[in-house]
């Protein structure tokens, strides 16, 4: 599976929550990340060039931080140039037919505000509306968007486990199910390189794999039950 990142920030350099993601991004040819603003300073598209892109990757991400409920202008100007009639609708318009978008928003306000209870007064569900109804009009699968909230804010073992998360949103096939982070876990034990590892390590590392495979058993047992009763994992 090939991911694009579509990426829109008017100061990326300037962002910490963006430099940071960036920094996470795992080191693979199936991961292009692309930043609108930077790519096109002067605002002109190429249509074509994005549209290759487009068609070129299998999950596509809209990356940005939420400016009055909705994306950076770049990204808007992007969609009203590239998701073009007869490309992305319409007539023959069929080329992101059954591709994935998602959604990871950088939020400044704490989750709670974002019910009908809260400051905000709307559910990010409903905020992303627009993103959900194009997903529906160009036949692409919405995924569950991936939130950050207030980032600065978080403690260093709250960065470290939303890394892994946004890592596993961009690369794993039913990335939310517990089955698909396993199986990406036990491949991300099994790429480390033992030359570049502390003394020790390798034998942890050892353990924890084996952990993980010890709990999958008892896990397949559990999905005989769950799938009589008509659940899954």
């Amino acid at each position: 599976m090939k991911t694009l990142i579509i990426v829109s920030h008017p100061e990326i350099d300037e962002s910490g929550s963006q430099q940071y993601l960036k920094e996470a991004l795992p080191n693979s040819s199936d991961i292009t990340f692309h930043h609108l603003e930077s790519t096109y300073p002067e605002g002109k598209i190429d249509i074509e060039q994005e549209q290759q892109l487009l068609q070129q990757h299998d999950r596509i991400i809209f990356q940005f931080p939420l400016y009055w409920y909705a994306s950076p202008p770049m990204l808007k100007h992007w969609q009203d140039e590239v998701l073009t009639e007869n490309f992305a609708y319409g007539f023959g318009g069929n080329k992101l037919k059954d591709k994935e978008l998602g959604l990871v928003l950088v939020i400044g306000m704490p989750e709670k505000e974002y019910q009908v209870s809260g400051n905000e007064g709307y559910t990010l569900s409903a905020l992303t509306t627009p993103y959900q109804a194009m997903a529906k009009k160009t036949q692409m699968n919405f995924l569950k968007p991936f939130l950050i909230f207030q980032f600065h804010y978080m403690e260093e073992s709250e960065k470290m486990r939303m890394l892994i998360a946004y890592q596993q949103y961009l690369m794993i096939e039913n990335f939310d199910t517990l089955r698909a982070k396993e199986s990406w876990f036990l491949q991300q034990i099994d790429d480390m390189d033992e030359k570049f590892l502390p003394d020790g390590s390798q034998f942890i590392l050892d353990q924890i794999k084996e952990l993980i495979e010890d709990n999958r058993m008892e896990l397949d047992e559990i999905q005989m039950y769950l799938e009589q009763a008509g659940g899954s994992l």
